[in-house]
């Protein structure tokens, strides 16, 4: 249990800082997704089980999935591509 904390620790802030540094969409909405279940274990590990429940809902289930429903929604307003029309 001694080396389980640093490891969480360390594994929360690799994936905060990759939802930041990634550039396109997608990766970033499964990027959350996974910094919210790395987050979900750490308050499990720190005995705080309500919490992360909470976190499991939310931050890797919710949230992510209404940003791939906006990020759909918008793709699908933008309508067929200019380009390719001759």
């Amino acid at each position: 249990m001694n080396y389980l904390l640093p490891v969480l620790f360390l594994l929360a802030a690799a994936t905060g800082t990759s939802v930041v540094l990634t550039r396109t969409p997608r990766r970033q909405v499964m990027a959350i997704a996974a910094n919210g279940l790395v987050l979900a274990l750490l308050f499990m590990a720190l005995q705080a089980p309500d919490v992360a429940l909470s976190e499991l809902t939310v931050g890797t289930v919710a949230t992510p999935l209404l940003f791939l429903v906006a990020l759909a929604s918008m793709r699908m307003d933008r309508g067929p591509d200019k380009s390719s029309k001759k």
